[in-house]
């Protein structure tokens, strides 16, 4: 038996469904790549920015206020093929030679160093290598014959002498008197000693008497450098005459010869460095 009335109506019954797994996999890739692409894209983007920044901070550094833009600027410049640096140049004209110093010695007019005796033999003493000699009297004329013996004091004074300078030095019983005669020019110095015996007198004093006098042979030898004639007179002390090959006479004559033939060269060097170095002082 039913009873009457009104009916309700009844609610739908809900049917347990399994997801569309494949699907929600689908929908999720889809998703993941779109992150992955926009990341991508940003990154791109980023970078884009980043070169364009650069790009413009060289333009700016290089082109100053030109107004030069990365677009402006050539993809692949060309280096240049030749330096622009400047090359070092040299002068066409070469520098002056250094004076000769045989010029200021061979002339009197371009020999102006003092002169004396003291210019040529300084000090008391002279030393050759291990032999030193001790020096007495000195002497200086402007009457070259009035020093000389024979022939020598004609020639000087037909070469046009100016003076004279003479110093005697001793050593072991020995003496020698040194001259130095002063000519004008060298090719007078030469004939002084071509034309002449070349005996110059000895000088005495200072206790040095008696070499060279009253018959004793003594050995005269002359040479020149430049315009300068020099000689020497040798002999004993005690008036033994000098014999040929005397050594022991020999060599003090030889030293004293070959002691004023460097200061001649001497002479011109100074005389020509002096000259070598005024234009830079003044």
């Amino acid at each position: 038996m039913s009873f009457g009335g009104p009916q309700w109506p009844q609610e739908p019954q809900h049917r347990a469904e399994t997801p569309d797994w494949a699907a929600l996999a689908d929908a999720s890739a889809a998703r993941a790549r779109r992150r992955k692409w926009l990341l991508i894209g940003g990154c791109a983007a980023a970078t884009v920015a980043v070169v364009a920044v650069v790009a413009s901070a060289v333009v700016s550094d290089k082109g100053g206020a030109s107004g030069k833009t990365a677009s402006d600027l050539p993809t692949a410049p060309e280096l240049p093929s030749e330096t622009t640096q400047p090359r070092p140049s040299f002068s066409a004209v070469a520098p002056p030679l250094p004076p000769d110093p045989k010029e200021f010695i061979s002339n009197g007019k371009k020999d102006k160093a003092p002169l004396n005796v003291d210019t040529f033999y300084p000090g008391k003493k002279l030393t050759m290598g291990n032999r030193v000699y001790t020096k007495g009297s000195t002497a200086r004329t402007t009457n070259c014959a009035s020093a000389t013996e024979g022939q020598l004091g004609a020639v000087l004074r037909a070469k046009d002498c100016e003076q004279l300078l003479r110093a005697t030095y001793t050593k072991d019983g020995v003496a020698v008197t040194i001259g130095v005669a002063v000519l004008p020019t060298e090719a007078q110095a030469q004939a002084v000693v071509k034309q002449s015996a070349r005996r110059i007198s000895p000088l005495y004093g200072s206790g040095i008497e008696g070499f060279c006098k009253g018959g004793p042979v003594c050995r005269f030898v002359g040479n020149s450098y430049g315009r300068y004639a020099y000689f020497t007179a040798t002999g004993y002390l005690n008036g033994k005459s000098v014999t040929k090959g005397d050594t022991k006479a020999f060599q003090p004559g030889d030293d004293l010869a070959e002691f004023t033939f460097r200061q001649i060269v001497r002479r011109g060097e100074l005389q020509a460095s002096a000259a070598a170095t005024a234009p830079a002082e003044r």
